[in-house]
């Protein structure tokens, strides 16, 4: 169920004061990568990554691949930086606001 736009206000807010954890380089997005991602994405649920200069990927490139692989949310992309959010469904530390009824 995709997040609504309130929602992605939300983790924005959230993902200001985060740090950055991953960075993606001239490799590109490897299996190590996915799978600091995903460990990430579980213990964290809002992950901020970083694209470095030398890296063949933009920033929209890498998060919508990580997005789709890790079977995130993409937040946001701002320059070099993109963030990315995955509900724990055991654990979930985030509380988003709930869609409003209409």
């Amino acid at each position: 169920m995709p997040i609504t736009s309130k929602q992605r206000a939300y983790l924005r807010g959230l993902a200001m004061n985060a740090e950055t954890i991953i960075q993606i380089g001239k490799g590109g997005i490897t299996d190590n990568v996915v799978l600091s991602v995903a460990d990430a994405l579980k213990a964290r649920e809002l992950v901020k990554g970083r694209v470095l200069e030398n890296s063949l990927l933009t920033a929209r490139e890498a998060c919508d691949q990580l997005a789709e692989t890790c079977r995130a949310e993409p937040v946001q992309v701002i320059g070099s930086k993109f963030v990315l959010y995955k509900r724990n469904e055991q654990k979930p530390k985030i509380e988003l606001v709930k869609k409003a009824k209409k």
